[in-house]
């Protein structure tokens, strides 16, 4: 067990090291006290407690491997509905694990509750009625002025985060903690759950994002900053004026923190009044003395320290969130200098991988708490939803207003400029009153209005999601809006096969939707020309759209296998062919069927897939984990 050596500034212990650290002689302890649905949710230990409650957790007590094991199990869990996962002995680490607790949608009403949607709803109708102000209006509105004087930081002397000093040495600090390899191309182990919280070092306004860790060693990682993020923007203002940023990471504590962090929110909006909304309360803060921010205080984990300016080290691959690894490029370094760890930490993780995990969940979540608030900030757009199926950032769908000739344009134009929302690769636009949640009945909502000659526009040579390496090169590529407006259709859809032949080299195809076919063609690699030489074949003559892939079955199995493979495995710029293709007014007009080249092409990084031999072990010892069943969940 790790030895309490001395008192550190603000911390009860001062941890060196655990020897073997197997974690067979360190158990997590857990409050006693039970929790109760929708109470607020302080930390990752209420939650937990309130699941147990509830017999929705399932304890581990088995020694596991957080090298590419644990993660196995997690997926394998996950994909069944099972339970939230503590991994109570997890090997060469002191900690325990949690994982899967946002892996549902009822774990995610359980962290949250109904006030969060409440409140975001009341703040809508509040914008209509109080403008402009009247008296009665006021008055009305006095029960949200309770609500805001119950939002913001509440500065506290007492941290459980600071009870643990760890010092930075070998075989302890980060050595110490179970950091997952969740794939075997991963270039080494990453935390998955860390809050990065920065200040701009100008205006000191605050990021609270969650960026990938890559642990190097004992007192040093990666920081994958992409573009178009917070922290990055506070990095590149800091290495301007050739000063090291501070940065506070930490891990753990409420669950709102996590909501906060991944929210889309405008670049000057502070995260952390978004966690206090969603705590329903203030969220408490400790400062020590010589820190440079102030830590959440209920975190399980801190670490402080800095990122120095013109420093680069490769960091990955890492198995991402599209499905795919990312590879590995130069990023900027984080130097820890402090470690702290409150008693009996508990260390969060989660799994990243191909559509559905745990992201999904919570990235839904967040789309349904702050869909109410897209009209306000774009009053043409109705209703707007990006697909998780994709990853997020490759489709997104709107219902827009279309109040005079063509002004969707100028709705795709506007959500492509606002925030995260600039990063998506694809922005499909109607002004019909269809279900975006149904993406078959959209499509053919789409192809039965559709004019080809002028409603799909393709913007290239602009900067593209870091992870989607669809484009020529990392951080390019292009992006495509596609609308479709009217309340009636322009065409009948033909729903059968074609009689004609395809063309050789089509192995399989089917109908996926009236309208549109799903074809099997040559591999890229092989034949990187094949869907321009036989764009004007016959076969193809009497549907609006062909999808091309590398395997039909895998394709068509699934709405969500569909949207995955279509949208993630193509660029605008480069993929989109057409049976007629003729420039009318400096722009692409297009004459039906037109084509997606959805193959992989030999640039793209491989999709994750678990090795044989993890596999092989977790199949052999799943009786040693769940020895009755636990993981199944009756939810």
């Amino acid at each position: 067990m790790c030895s309490t050596l001395a008192r550190g500034i603000g911390a009860k212990k001062v941890v060196r090291g655990c020897g073997a650290a197997s974690g067979r002689d360190r158990q997590a302890s857990f409050p006693d006290e039970p929790g109760r649905l929708h109470d607020t949710v302080k930390n990752i230990r209420t939650f937990l407690e309130a699941l147990r409650q509830e017999n929705d957790v399932c304890e581990i007590d088995v020694e596991v491997d957080p090298h590419l094991e644990l993660a196995e199990i997690h997926r394998r869990v996950i994909a069944e509905n099972g339970k939230a996962l503590v991994f109570r002995r997890v090997k060469n680490s002191p900690f325990p694990v949690a994982t899967n607790m946002f892996g549902n949608v009822g774990r995610i009403d359980r962290a949250f509750g109904p006030r969060p949607e409440k409140f975001v709803e009341r703040l809508v109708e509040l914008s209509h009625q109080l403008l402009p102000p009247r008296p009665k209006a006021l008055w009305g509105a006095r029960d949200m002025v309770a609500d805001a004087l119950r939002i913001g930081m509440k500065d506290t002397v007492r941290a459980p985060v600071f009870e643990n000093k760890v010092e930075l040495l070998p075989k302890s600090g980060l050595d110490l903690l179970p950091a997952l390899v969740q794939w075997p191309e991963d270039g080494g182990r990453f935390f998955t759950l860390p809050l990065v919280y920065t200040e701009h070092p100008e205006t000191k306004k605050h990021n609270l994002g969650m960026y990938r860790i890559h642990v190097y060693d004992e007192k040093t990682t990666g920081m994958h900053w992409q573009i178009h993020k917070g922290g990055g923007n506070h990095y590149w203002a800091a290495e301007q004026r050739g000063e090291a940023l501070p940065v506070t990471l930490m891990v753990g504590g409420p669950p709102a923190l996590v909501l906060s962090a991944i929210a889309p929110l405008p670049e000057d909006v502070p995260e952390l009044l978004l966690a206090s909304l969603l705590l329903g309360e203030k969220l408490k803060v400790t400062k020590l003395p010589g820190l440079p921010h102030p830590v959440v205080s209920e975190c399980e984990f801190a670490f402080i320290g800095k990122v120095p300016p013109r420093t680069r080290r490769m960091e990955g691959p890492f198995g991402d969130h599209y499905g795919y690894y990312s590879w590995a490029h130069d990023y900027p370094v984080f130097e820890v200098e402090r470690m702290f760890h409150r008693d009996d930490a508990i260390w969060p993780a989660t799994v990243v991988g191909k559509p559905r995990q745990e992201d999904y969940y919570i990235g839904d979540y967040l789309q349904k708490l702050l869909s109410p608030l897209f009209p306000l900030v774009m009053p043409s757009v109705r209703e707007l939803k990006t697909y998780g199926e994709t990853g997020f950032h490759a489709l997104a769908a709107a219902r827009v207003k279309d109040r005079y000739g063509r002004e969707a344009i100028s709705s795709a134009l506007r959500i492509l400029g606002e925030g995260q929302l600039s990063l998506q690769k694809f922005l499909m636009l109607t002004d019909g009153d269809v279900d975006l949640n149904d993406f078959p009945k959209l499509l053919v909502h789409f192809l039965e209005r559709t004019d080809w000659e002028k409603d799909l526009f393709v913007l290239s040579n602009v900067s593209q999601d870091s992870l989607d390496y669809t484009g020529p090169k990392v951080n390019e590529g292009s992006k495509g809006f596609w609308i479709a407006l009217g309340k009636d259709a322009k065409r009948r859809l033909e729903g059968a096969m074609p009689s004609t032949p395809f063309p050789p080299g089509i192995r399989k195809a089917s109908v996926y939707v009236p309208g549109c076919l799903v074809v099997e063609a040559p591999a890229y690699a092989d034949e990187p020309r094949y869907v321009d030489e036989v764009r004007n074949h016959p076969a193809f003559a009497q549907h609006e759209l062909v999808l091309v892939v590398d395997s039909h079955d895998e394709c068509v199995s699934s709405s969500e296998k569909f949207l995955w493979t279509w949208f993630t495995r193509f660029e605008p710029a480069a993929d989109i062919h057409a049976a007629g293709m003729r420039t009318n007014r400096f722009h692409t007009a297009l004459g039906a069927p037109v084509f997606f080249d959805s193959r992989m092409k030999p640039w793209y990084p491989p999709t994750v897939e678990p090795d044989a031999a993890t596999v092989a072990l977790v199949d052999k010892r799943w009786k040693e984990y769940f020895p009755n069943g636990e993981w199944k969940t009756s939810r």
